[in-house]
């Protein structure tokens, strides 16, 4: 079974979806642990920043956006870590998964902006080509 589980999170209602498929794959296995990633994007990082009054305070606007999925994984008592990382989200998650060897990562099929996924291509679809585990796409 799957134990070592990578989640990434962005905070839209597809990857809290997500995040409650990862809570059922980690329920098959008692030792199982899920890593839930966030992407700290190149391209809003400067926005976001310029509106924070600290790092600290951006951390914690960063991990309110992941609070659904935390909550939904804590209640199931799935063992649990939570990464910040930073980057260009499908290059920085498959980099990620890639080097930690996960059993499966579990991803949203729609992020929180639609716009870029329209021009660019969705982060799900990027992943799903450059991972070396298995994927889920959830919908």
């Amino acid at each position: 079974m799957y134990k070592k589980i990578l989640l990434a999170g962005d905070g839209s209602d597809h990857s809290l979806r997500a995040a409650k498929e990862a809570v059922k794959i980690a329920k098959a296995s008692v030792d199982s642990q899920i890593t839930l990633v966030f992407v700290a994007d190149h391209d809003s990082a400067k926005n976001e920043v310029l509106h924070s009054g600290s790092s600290a305070e951006l951390d914690l606007q960063r991990r309110k956006k992941l609070q659904p999925a935390e909550e939904a994984i804590a209640s199931a008592g799935i063992n649990y870590r939570v990464e910040i990382l930073r980057g260009t989200p499908g290059p920085a998650i498959v980099d990620y998964a890639n080097k930690e060897s996960f059993d499966i990562l579990v991803i949203g099929s729609r992020g929180l902006n639609s716009l870029q996924e329209m021009v660019l291509g969705s982060v799900s679809h990027k992943v799903v080509k450059r991972a070396n585990c298995p994927v889920l796409i959830v919908k």
